[in-house]
């Protein structure tokens, strides 16, 4: 690590596992998750790549050295890399993303839309999440659009909203008429964020199913529905 570089603040980097969520759902990929957020969502199933409390188990690490921990996980062949958090785009993984796509990998990052980075557009894939009413988090709309700007030269943005309730639904229609040439996809809830506490697929399926005859009752066919596979195959559990 040279004395300018400002060592990243890693929570876990795990894998090659699928993709579990969001518009790469089941796509082999390696995880970075960053320690850190300047969000505090009510539901937050990552609470040990958010807290400070936890900042104690963040691993400082230069570029390298993550890079380095990808490859060795990835045997060296070009997959895909998400970063993760907490929100990554709090912290600086330019270096990273430049130093990879010279190997052939590529770059997923989903972020709420409250940091825009230039480096968005040098992704494969940004995912814009903006956080919905039952987050108990409000948006900050110039920065969002400021993260939408920031990201004109990646391959692909889409937007991604989870929906727990009524209010959660209503809003992420209000905010898709916001902007109708984004690529949307509805994800449901999962309202048990306890990694001790086993999580029935069922569950996942009956919340999905919910969600699946609201759109088509209103006959609003724009959004993909996509469960969290990961949760319905391996519940709560970290590093998976």
């Amino acid at each position: 690590m040279t004395g300018a570089e400002k060592p990243l603040r890693i929570a876990e980097i795990f894998g090659p596992t699928i993709q579990g969520e969001g518009a790469l759902i089941g796509l082999p990929t390696v995880f970075v998750r960053a320690g850190g957020c300047d969000y505090r969502c009510a539901w937050c199933d990552s609470m040990h790549a958010v807290d400070s409390a936890y900042r104690e188990t963040w691993a400082p690490m230069s570029t390298a050295q993550v890079w380095d921990r990808v490859r060795e996980l990835s045997g060296g062949g070009p997959l895909t890399v998400s970063l993760s958090g907490g929100n990554p785009a709090i912290q600086d993984f330019g270096p990273l993303i430049a130093m990879g796509r010279a190997e052939g990998y590529g770059f997923a990052l989903e972020t709420q839309g409250s940091v825009a980075r230039d480096w968005f557009s040098e992704l494969s894939m940004l995912v814009l999440s903006p956080k919905p009413p039952s987050s108990g988090e409000h948006p900050d709309w110039a920065a969002f659009e400021a993260c939408l700007a920031a990201g004109q030269g990646a391959e692909a943005v889409v937007m991604k909203i989870v929906v727990f309730d009524d209010a959660d639904y209503a809003w992420a229609q209000e905010v898709a008429g916001r902007y109708p040439d984004l690529p949307l996809v509805l994800q449901p809830g999962n309202p048990e964020v306890d990694p001790a506490v086993p999580v029935a697929a069922q569950d996942v399926a009956d919340r999905l199913l919910w969600l699946v005859e609201k759109v088509t009752a209103d006959g609003w066919f724009r959004p993909r529905l996509l469960p969290q596979l990961h949760v319905m195959l391996w519940g709560n559990r970290r590093g998976v």
